[in-house]
């Protein structure tokens, strides 16, 4: 007799044995499917079973992939760079080098319990100096290109971390990693021309299969407008203010303008008795990020107390400050037309402001507006335009205005380029040299990588400068084109710049001649599935698909999408809130493996919920899927040795079961195969109960299908059978819809409308015949003369008598 169920044994022994033998072996035969995980970021806290879905997804989606037939590319490295493991590393008190080889070598532990099917010779390190050798050339071929280049602007400064940091690093006015109050601090810094790709990066989404809440994500981050730059006069002056706005049409009905804070002009519009009150309010504004701003429900603002002249009926507007305008998108100043906006509206009610209406549904003007009217309809109070069809003028005034010299029509991006600098020291240093004659000069690409310099004192300096500026030996070089006595550049990359490529590299990560070389990009590239979370649904992946286009342009590969596949996995909480350790909240995955198994653990991780879904954790779930692993366990194991003939039932509830996974596998209805899997066990249990036992082909049918969920004890039932080599040596099991039939249904027979029995009937019976069996079956309850005989197929007969 077979020994019970044992997870801990039966774990390590197949673990020993894919170690030996590997189960995803490149033939050279298998067409290719790579897909990927979005590489974790190794902090000190270690994985948590949050991390552990998105884990289990993939390789529950990349086993499957490997039983219909193909080689499977599924790697795993770390994401080590950055601010957060800097942090980390100065709470600690040791070196950023130090920790951070310290939480991978914990973080591989811990992915590895998973018992993916990670390849670890493909494995990568964003701070390994053969590793970011290629983020350095990306870069400096982004400078060759005039893709990369420097400009002073205000930047987020965290006074505590004290250094820039990008708008998505910012919450609620706030550094999302020490929670100090963020300001704003005029720096230079080098910046990435992405906007260059703009029109790209919003057109190709189109081609992408993609979720489209992630999609519309993107388009909206890259905010595509078409409009027209107006210049309006400034009363009594000689200055005039350029604004943009994608509504011209509505010009008439403009009863003020906004600027941003930052404007140029805000300070000198302010009058004598409003300057205090401005250059408060503008410095209030500087302490709120972009982010923060935009999302404020509240709309705040101070008049200036100068007015503009609107240039197409010459009336004086009042000239207002508002932190919901940012200085970056369009002009940094807007007509505000509170009758046809809603932000407007708000604004213009909030300070008692004129409303007027130049668009009304019939024609007619409202006596009052309770609200800003958005729809189409027909132009009024617009002088020659009234009477004109709204969608009609939207087209046609941005033309009338450029011909009579009023403004211009304009395309508009909210995407801005890129802020690319950091200054902190655990970061990739950036490849250029400052030479007084010959200007910013990339390092040579043959002298790369440029090494970041092992030093004690990393601490932020304070002074908005990198630590690395403090390193004189260092600093001082020589310029690479004359010679002559030059300073490196001391700002480092921010974290994004090694995980906006890295997944081109895994395929080739020992070559020390090429990011990648052309014939294993065009035989593993790109990446046929993505897994990861939603929170990167805008700037990573929109950052991923810049690199991959720009290096499409100069030739390194044939692609210029990164990702064709994506799916977002929901974040799994406790207690109502996402799983944080300083919400004290945090379920670790490694005393669940000890108690339960890594197959139960992976099986639970998809029950819990909906994959795209976020779910609340509850470890008493874990133990139904243990209950289940075992009562299939002894049901394959109590069936082994027997030598049943498939029954008629056991075909039919064969390929039942292969319909019903494949189909909710295809469909990434994870949380339903898991239930699936209980239902059928169930039925096979009862059917054994029935038959004297289950045939062979069923079960070794029913282990191929729960292989990919529940690795370890797929292997030990499919060894247990008497086969040699491993469940992965199968194919994905296939299904006949004829076999799937029931040779039989029951049908309810009803009289007048009342249920008066059911019958079982042939399954392919035809109306005359279901009606022929029916009357001579009821005929004892069929009293009087038959008017009518009604048959819904494959359900219920009513026969109505008079």
């Amino acid at each position: 007799m077979s020994a019970p169920y044992n997870h801990k044994v039966i774990e390590k022994k197949w673990r020993k044995y894919w170690e030996e033998n590997p189960v995803n072996v490149n033939d050279g035969k298998k067409p290719k499917y790579y897909c990927l995980d979005m590489f974790p970021y190794p902090s000190g806290s270690g994985l948590h079973v949050g991390h552990w879905r998105g884990y289990v997804i993939s390789d529950v989606w990349s086993r499957y992939k490997m039983l219909k037939g193909y080689y499977i590319i599924h790697p795993m490295g770390w994401d080590a760079f950055g601010l957060p493991a800097e942090n980390y590393a100065l709470k600690m008190g040791v070196h950023p080098s130090v920790s951070t080889a310290e939480n991978i070598a914990n973080f591989k532990k811990q992915v590895k319990d998973i018992a993916a099917i990670y390849d670890w010779d493909m494995e990568i390190n964003t701070t390994d100096p053969e590793f970011y050798k290629w983020t350095q050339w990306i870069f400096v071929k982004m400078f060759k290109a005039g893709l990369a280049y420097q400009k002073e602007m205000p930047i987020n400064w965290c006074p505590s971390c004290k250094t820039g940091l990008a708008n998505e690093e910012v919450v609620n006015g706030e550094c999302e990693r020490c929670n100090s109050p963020v300001t704003k601090k005029n720096l230079k810094q080098w910046m990435l021309k992405i906007t260059a790709y703009a029109d790209r990066l919003l057109n190709d989404l189109d081609k992408l299969d993609w979720p489209e809440k992630v999609k519309k994500m993107q388009s909206e981050w890259i905010g595509k407008s078409y409009g027209a730059e107006i210049d309006f006069a400034v009363d009594g002056s000689d200055k005039t203010i350029r604004v943009y706005t994608t509504r011209p049409d509505t010009l008439y009905g403009a009863t003020f303008m906004v600027l941003a804070p930052e404007h140029a002009m805000a300070k000198e519009l302010a009058t004598a008795e409003n300057k205090e009150l401005v250059e408060e309010y503008i410095y209030k504004a500087s302490m709120k990020s972009s982010v923060d701003r935009l999302q404020d429900k509240e709309k705040t603002g101070v008049f200036t107390g100068s007015y503009a002249i609107n240039p197409l009926n010459n009336k004086k507007i009042p000239i207002w400050l508002s932190d919901y305008v940012l200085a970056d998108y369009g002009t940094g100043a807007i007509m505000c037309v509170p009758a046809h906006d809603e932000r407007d509206f708000e604004f213009a009610k909030k300070f008692d402001i004129p409303i007027v209406q130049v668009i009304s549904k019939d024609g007619k003007e409202d006596a009052e507006l309770k609200e800003a009217y958005t729809q189409p309809g027909i132009m009024i109070n617009s002088d020659r335009w009234n009477g004109m069809d709204s969608e009609k003028a939207k087209k046609e005034v941005p033309d009338l205005l450029e011909k009579q010299g009023i403004g211009k029509k304009t395309v508009n991006y909210k995407l801005r380029d890129w802020v690319f600098s950091r200054q902190r020291y655990w970061g990739e240093p950036i490849p250029i040299v400052h030479c007084k004659d010959c200007g910013a000069v990339p390092v040579p690409e043959e002298e790369l990588p440029l090494l970041l310099p092992d030093i004690e004192k990393y601490e932020p300096t304070g002074t908005g400068e990198s630590p690395l500026a403090n390193i004189q030996d260092w600093v001082n070089t020589t310029c690479p084109a004359c010679g002559k006595a030059a300073k490196r550049e001391t700002n480092t990359m921010p974290q994004w710049a090694g995980s906006s490529w890295y997944f081109l590299r895994y395929v080739d990560n020992k070559n020390d001649k090429e990011l990648v070389g052309k014939d294993k990009a065009e035989k593993y590239l790109p990446v046929d599935m993505y897994v990861g979370g939603v929170e990167h649904a805008v700037l990573h992946l929109l950052y991923a698909r810049f690199y991959t286009k720009f290096l499409n342009d100069i030739g390194v590969i044939d692609f210029d999408e990164p990702f064709t596949r994506l799916f977002n996995q929901g974040m799994i909480g406790k207690d109502g809130a996402k799983m944080s350790k300083s919400k004290g909240n945090v379920i670790s995955p490694d005393g669940l493996i000890e108690e339960y198994g890594c197959d139960s653990l992976r099986l639970y991780e998809l029950f819990v919920g909906p994959p795209e879904l976020d779910s609340e954790w509850d470890d008493r779930g874990i133990e139904g899927v243990y209950r289940f692993i075992n009562r299939f366990y002894n049901l394959v194991v109590a069936n082994k040795d027997k030598t049943l003939e498939a029954t008629e039932e056991m075909i039919k509830i064969r390929n039942r079961f292969v319909y019903d996974i494949t189909t909710r596998i295809e469909n990434f209805n994870l949380n339903t195969v898991i239930s699936g899997f209980m239902e059928y066990n169930n039925k096979m249990i009862d059917l054994a109960k029935k038959a004297g036992g289950i045939d062979r082909d069923t079960l070794q049918t029913a282990i191929i299908l729960l292989a990919p969920f529940a690795p370890h004890v797929s292997e030990e039932l499919w060894s247990q059978l008497g086969n040699t080599g491993s469940v992965f040596d199968n194919t994905w099991p296939e299904y006949d819809e004829d076999k799937m039939k029931d040779s039989e249904i029951e049908i309810a027979v009803q009289i007048n409308g009342k249920t008066k029995g059911t019958l079982m009937i042939p399954a392919e019976a035809s109306k005359d015949q279901v009606l022929s069996i029916v009357k001579e079956t009821m005929a004892d309850k069929i009293t009087g003369t038959i008017i009518k005989e009604i048959y819904v197929p494959g359900k219920i007969v009513n026969i109505v008598v008079k």
